[in-house]
């Protein structure tokens, strides 16, 4: 909880380090990485860092909780919160790492800001830092424990069983155990963190959906390979889709994510787009699986059929489940050669389809999508309770501010 005496100087300054926290996070970084270059051995992605989505990612992170703080004092954003642990602990971040980014990111504030990072204001954020870090801290220590690891035992290696094309631009990659410790079940949602050895020795990161239920020897998990068109490819999509192939090893994280199938026995809707489909494949796999009886509704958003990943697996699965339908959107057109249940063409409309009552709902997609989907489903009296999302990369930070805006979080998301 935030003091009384730090909540007004808060309040003050929130606006001035929002509209600075581009130029904040990229002191923050360069000074970071000057004194620990190592950080970019497996641990922050520098692809994002070029383009610059996760320079912005941590410092606006930070921002935000700020803004919750200030609007309900007597309690802290937990799902913006769960996302990041959720990813830390996938990335065995450590207690003292927290230590490093306090140091170079107050650096980098009092560099931008200058006279205005007065002590009372500097001690007022030195408090909004240490209430998330702790809290944060907390929750990986929980999410280690619970699978009975420590941040330096989360990885280990996986040999490349399978990979097949799913569209011209998605890989699936099937790997299996090469070591005698057991694979601990995922839960329908979750994702692992591949750590890709690059051509210059550096291990770089990201984080991939499981595609499939686990069966105690393999993982399946789906690539997209990112076109940067006026920016820079993706480094770790390309290099996984043009170079590792069948006997690589690679090395990932257990699965994480907070994003998982509701247990209530109540209808479910997975509403996606495009690669967004990844988490929903897996969460339909383990229902078929299971032998589940839920009734699913599956509503999918794309280009064309061709762009449709997955869309063998997804389909064979819902059609094992009693009553599953899928409902699909193409921008090129409403054609389709699959046996789906409707097609439509242009983005996705909720009018357009029949959804159970009492449903709860998976979104997974670009941001705007998610908005849209989820702004519909509440002037349709979904209760927002019931919609879920799982945001990729380092939009997480974004994506409460972008669907479930307050003033304080739009102000900064804006930034």
């Amino acid at each position: 909880m935030l003091s009384d005496r730090s909540r007004p100087v808060i309040e003050a300054t929130l606006p001035v380090v929002a509209d600075h926290i581009g130029e904040i996070a990229e002191r923050f970084y360069a000074h970071l990485f000057g004194a620990h270059p190592e950080l970019f051995d497996g641990v922050f992605n520098r692809g994002n860092q070029a383009e610059g989505t996760q320079q912005v990612a941590l410092a606006g992170s930070v921002a935000v909780f700020a803004g919750a703080l200030v609007q309900t004092p007597e309690q802290v954003p937990e799902r913006l919160l769960s996302r990041i642990a959720h990813k830390h602990a996938s990335l065995g971040i450590t207690p003292a790492q927290y230590d490093v980014v306090h140091e170079h990111l107050f650096w980098a504030i009092a560099d931008v800001l200058g006279d205005a990072v007065t002590p009372e204001v500097a001690a007022a954020w030195d408090e909004v830092y240490w209430l998330m870090a702790y809290a944060l801290i907390n929750q990986e220590r929980g999410l280690y424990s619970a699978r009975g690891v420590r941040p330096e035992t989360v990885w280990r290696e996986w040999e490349v069983a399978e990979r097949f094309d799913e569209t011209p631009d998605v890989v699936t990659f099937r790997v299996r155990r090469v070591d005698d410790r057991l694979v601990k079940t995922s839960l329908p949602g979750q994702y692992v963190t591949v750590q890709v050895l690059m051509p210059d020795g550096v291990h770089q990161p990201r984080q991939y959906s499981l595609t499939r239920a686990d069966d105690g020897e393999h993982r399946q998990f789906s690539v997209k390979r990112v076109r940067g068109g006026d920016k820079p490819d993706g480094e770790v999509s390309n290099h996984l889709c043009d170079r590792v192939g069948v006997g690589d090893r690679l090395r990932m994280s257990l699965p994480f994510g907070d994003v998982v199938l509701d247990d209530s026995g109540r209808p479910v809707v997975f509403a996606s787009a495009g690669i967004g489909i990844t988490p929903m494949a897996g969460m339909l796999s383990h229902l078929a699986a299971a032998g589940s009886h839920l009734p699913v509704t599956l509503l999918h958003a794309d280009l064309d059929e061709e762009s449709f990943a997955l869309r063998e697996q997804v389909l064979t699965d819902v059609r094992r489940l009693p009553g599953g339908t899928v409902h699909t959107w193409y921008e090129r057109g409403a054609h389709s050669t699959l046996p789906v249940d409707s097609v439509h063409a242009g983005v996705m409309d909720l009018d357009a389809v029949d959804l159970p009552e009492g449903a709860v709902y998976v979104l997974c997609g670009p941001l705007p999508f998610m908005r849209a989907v989820r702004s519909a489903l509440l002037d349709r009296g979904v209760p927002a309770r019931d919609v879920q999302y799982e945001v990729f990369g380092p939009d997480l930070w974004q994506a409460d501010s972008q669907t479930e805006p307050s003033p304080q979080a739009a102000h900064a998301g804006s930034a």
